[in-house]
């Protein structure tokens, strides 16, 4: 199977589209229509629809990806390897990371990595626990910054525990409370990021055998909060992403304490390339000094 071909599959099924599929690759529009057609007869059936708005992806097409992922980036693994024993380390790293993480650690750790590794591309991807996990599923991030949770099919790298935070109205009858038990969720209404169902909150609210009464849900946690500012409901997160929002809104740990696990995720630390593995260390000691 020629790498050619898979590449212009990919970047088409990315873009959806052929033309910029082609000024990623460098490519003529006609040049990676051809690729993929090639790519096609060798396979036997179709992996893409063409149509006068672009392209999508078959079913079938969908299956492959995570496969020819892989076989793309064993490619570049034997590239990055011969570069590495030279003593110049090249390559790229691609990171599926919460916000929270995205934004409060990764930026010490990407620039002093940089620092020392220009030549190595950064690419972050920022999403929700099912995205960030997803992404690495189908081989589209090399590792996952996430929090722990069985079953869990994956190499994992601790890197800290994160308190779980109610996150209340100024005016609340718990706001001058150390913590809030979180009992009273029975009886408050909820405002919650992650389209309402927070993969690290909601396991919560069935371990106390709480039906959640969610009356808004949001995309974003600050979206949240700006919401609890405004008497809204109340709001449950995990501390790292109540830091540095401009809000008015009380924030106290859940009681009986809760905490989550952050950590790396990869799908396999052995198999992965050199910048990877670079990263990977680099990450894990700057964040636990953080």
């Amino acid at each position: 199977m020629e790498t050619a071909r898979c590449r212009a599959f990919l970047a088409a099924a990315d873009t959806g589209s052929f033309s910029k599929a082609a000024k990623l690759l460098s490519y003529t529009p006609s040049g990676v229509s051809q690729l993929v057609s090639a790519l096609e007869a060798d396979i036997g059936y179709p992996l893409l629809r063409r149509t006068n708005k672009g392209v999508t992806v078959t079913t079938e097409g969908e299956m492959l990806i995570p496969a020819i992922r892989e076989f793309l980036n064993g490619e570049d693994n034997i590239y990055q390897l011969a570069a590495d024993t030279k003593g110049l380390l090249i390559g790229s790293v691609t990171i599926a990371s919460y916000s929270s993480i995205a934004t409060h650690w990764l930026p010490e750790v990407i620039s002093r990595f940089q620092a020392d590794y220009p030549q190595i591309k950064i690419t972050m991807l920022e999403g929700c626990r099912p995205e960030v996990n997803g992404w690495l599923d189908e081989k589209a991030a090399d590792i996952a910054f996430t929090s722990y949770r069985e079953p869990f099919p994956y190499d994992w790298i601790p890197l800290s525990e994160d308190k779980m935070m109610a996150l209340l109205p100024k005016d609340h009858p718990c706001a001058e409370l150390d913590s809030f038990p979180f009992e009273l969720c029975r009886n408050e209404k909820l405002i919650l990021p992650g389209f309402g169902h927070d993969d690290d909150v909601i396991p919560l609210f069935e371990e106390f055998g709480i039906e959640p009464d969610i009356r808004f849900s949001t995309v974003e946690s600050f979206s949240a909060l700006q919401m609890v500012e405004k008497g809204l409901g109340i709001s449950i997160m995990n501390e790292l992403i109540t830091r540095n929002w401009p809000c008015e809104v009380v924030k106290i740990p859940i009681s009986p304490p809760r905490s989550i696990s952050f950590g790396m995720a990869l799908a396999s630390l052995k198999r992965s390339s050199p910048a990877v593995r670079r990263f990977v260390k680099y990450a894990e000691s700057i964040i636990k000094n953080i």
